[in-house]
């Protein structure tokens, strides 16, 4: 099909904001489109067989190391390499990670290629799914520790590989319909997108001057190419590179698409998911197990519970698919823990979500600019998500190197680096004006 696209070879030469070798990679990138499918296909059989077999493997012993065990070696891959550093990703190069080498988006594109084709139902295209999703995946990996045992993970990450694969059998022809609307990952990964410093660069002009009919380009995420603007949506896998000279990989200003966007090419659902999904509950997901506040709630709750003669929430019976729950590591949940749990993650998260809420909706009214909705200013947020996101994952691989006795002195310097770096990034995101607009309040 992708043969098909182009009469013969083009080399697109942005306008601005791109160089020849970047075009260069995202023409490749369409030639070898057959390519990308074979590594898409190795990489689902690494992936499965990761997920699968430490599930079935007994607790590793005391003196096992990640490169003599391969259920700790699942475990360091998923959750102290590939998750960070795909979240990295997405802030460095948009969501080629997706369109080159995501399970789940090869699954699901595979099986929409021979199923029902049916149409999307309008249940499906609800816009707060992304939230919704990402939260509630969020919760319930908490509660039944994803990061620790494999089962979990299994649990969580196939499960969500066999719904792909479902959907995709279900609706569209040859889409990635799961991946658009319904992914528990794609609401984050669309806000970090945003930021990346290389994405497809569309020429309108270009698309309009080019009178020849040419084969579609088979966008698998459900783009209107002509008219895409962000880098939200785009799975940056190279089909549409060079169609019609319009379509260019080019490099960008990591803030020039939230700067530059317009108040109606924000929505209120992407902010929401920003404020209180990867700021908000995130952030209390990866909080909730080192935090004194917690400990303090629930033995608070336990003492009366105790003094009421009510046993049931300290009772440990629930199953691991429900509450983490493995005896034999001795690592087991109460109905109070998970109780517990879910107040810390949802109450704390929410009410984080409400004071950064608040705090950009004030500024937006101190900037009296009717250019500039709290939707759009929330965006500026994007990189302080991101950046969270990252250093609470990387946790897990810190975790995992100490217990290899890997020296970590150097960590605190590098970690305080990045939140500079992620500081000056999210000035960045916020319009001149808008900036010289706080400074001279404050100067007032």
């Amino acid at each position: 099909m992708n043969d098909l696209l182009m009469t013969r070879d083009r080399t697109c030469v942005p306008t601005s904001g791109g160089t020849p070798l970047l075009a260069k990679i995202g023409d490749a990138m369409r030639r070898h489109h057959r390519m990308i499918l074979a590594l898409q296909w190795i990489v689902i059989v690494f992936y499965l067989s990761l997920l699968t077999i430490p599930a079935f493997m007994p607790l590793p012993p005391e003196d096992a190391h990640v490169y003599d065990n391969l259920r700790l070696f699942a475990q360091f891959l998923f959750w102290g390499m590939w998750w960070p550093f795909v979240m990295l990703s997405m802030m460095l190069f948009g969501r080629v990670w997706c369109g080159v080498f995501c399970p789940e988006g090869a699954l699901t594109e595979f099986a929409s290629r021979h199923g029902l084709s049916r149409s999307i139902p309008r249940w499906m295209r609800w816009s707060g799914w992304p939230l919704t999703a990402f939260v509630c995946t969020t919760i319930y990996g908490q509660l039944i520790s994803v990061y620790e045992y494999p089962k979990a993970a299994l649990l969580i990450l196939g499960g969500s590989t066999v719904a792909a694969a479902i959907v995709g059998f279900i609706y569209g022809k040859g889409k990635r319909v799961w991946c658009r609307y319904l992914c528990p990952a794609s609401g984050v990964f669309s806000l970090l997108a945003k930021i990346a410093p290389i994405h497809f660069r569309v020429n309108e002009e270009a698309w309009k001057r080019d009178i020849l009919h040419r084969p579609m380009v088979n966008c698998a995420p459900l783009i209107d190419i002509r008219h895409m603007k962000s880098a939200s949506a785009c799975h940056a896998c190279g089909r549409c590179s060079g169609y019609k000279d319009a379509v260019t990989l080019s490099g960008r200003s990591p803030a020039s698409e939230i700067r530059n966007a317009g108040n109606r090419n924000v929505k209120t659902e992407e902010a929401l998911t920003l404020v209180f999904g990867a700021i908000g509950v995130a952030t209390a997901a990866f909080q909730w197990s080192a935090s004194s506040r917690f400990v303090q709630m629930k033995t608070m709750i336990a003492n009366w519970l105790i003094a009421h003669n009510s046993f049931f929430l300290l009772q440990d019976d629930a199953p691991w698919w429900l509450l983490t729950h493995y005896p034999a590591a001795n690592d087991v949940f109460t109905w109070l823990d998970g109780l517990c749990i879910l107040i810390f993650i949802l109450g704390g998260g929410g009410a984080l979500g409400v004071a950064v809420l608040s705090a950009v909706w004030l500024a937006a009214r101190l900037t009296d600019d009717p250019g500039l909705s709290w939707q759009r200013l929330a965006l500026s947020l994007v990189p302080i998500a991101g950046v969270g996101i990252f250093l609470g994952l990387s946790m897990l691989t810190l975790s995992h190197l100490k217990a290899e006795r890997i020296p970590m002195e150097w960590v605190p310097a590098i970690r305080a680096r990045v939140r500079t770096a992620c500081r000056r990034g999210t000035g960045n995101t916020i319009p001149r004006h808008v900036r010289r607009r706080w400074r001279d309040s404050w100067l007032r």
